[in-house]
């Protein structure tokens, strides 16, 4: 049952996060959600209409937390540490709100939805836009090679953003400590490039092959 005292909003978003991820879409119901929270189905719906306005409210409240995390960095002074910073609270967030960092990057159709809630897309942008930024300053001040900051900021982010799931489905141990170390290492790693000025030289504007199929191996 749920705590007379807590906020019954703050409850039911918490149960649909759980309910959504455990049994996904097909599995999520608002008779179901009403059970998992301890309440009535009518008392469910004097909150939310149904189950697409309780995820976007789920959607809502993942990204307001995860703007708060990744904002931070514009206190810093310089641009580097900006763009550090932006980096230590994305991990942070993904650390310590693994649910909504999951949630929030379920598209909308596995969301029941045709496309976002306008306001959840202008803060995803937002975000985008924050690293886009960071980066384009990092350029101009000679830290990062000159290119398209998009595109950088998109590899950056698939860097990152990797790193995780791998760490959050098990793949890469369960020892929080030793994965920031690895993280902020792998990072630096891409920042400085993996390969030397030759394997430049011969690569760039060579043709490209097919990509060899990966063999993994658990």
């Amino acid at each position: 049952m749920s705590d007379p005292r807590s906020d019954p909003r703050q409850d039911i978003l918490a149960c649909a996060c759980d309910l959504y991820l455990s049994r996904g879409l097909d599995g999520f119901s608002m008779r179901g959600l009403a059970k998992a929270v301890g309440v009535t189905a009518p008392a469910l719906y004097r909150h939310y209409d149904g189950r697409e306005a309780v995820l976007a409210a789920v959607m809502r409240q993942a990204y307001r937390a995860f703007t708060s995390y990744i904002y931070r960095a514009l206190e810093a002074p310089t641009p580097l540490e900006r763009l550090s910073r932006a980096g230590e609270g994305y991990l942070d967030f993904a650390l310590e709100h693994p649910r909504w960092y999951a949630i929030m990057f379920s598209g909308p159709e596995r969301l029941g939805m045709t496309k976002l809630p306008e306001d959840i897309e202008a803060m995803g942008c937002a975000i985008h836009q924050l690293w886009i930024d960071r980066v384009g300053e990092c350029m101009r001040a000679g830290i990062l090679a000159d290119g398209e900051p998009l595109d950088t900021s998109l590899t950056m982010w698939a860097h990152a953003h990797g790193l995780v799931q791998l760490f959050h489905q098990g793949h890469l141990g369960k020892d929080v400590q030793a994965f920031r170390r690895m993280f902020q290492e792998s990072g630096i790693r891409l920042m400085g490039g993996l390969g030397n000025e030759d394997f430049e030289a011969q690569n760039r504007g060579a043709p490209r092959e097919p990509a060899a199929r990966l063999q993994t191996t658990r």
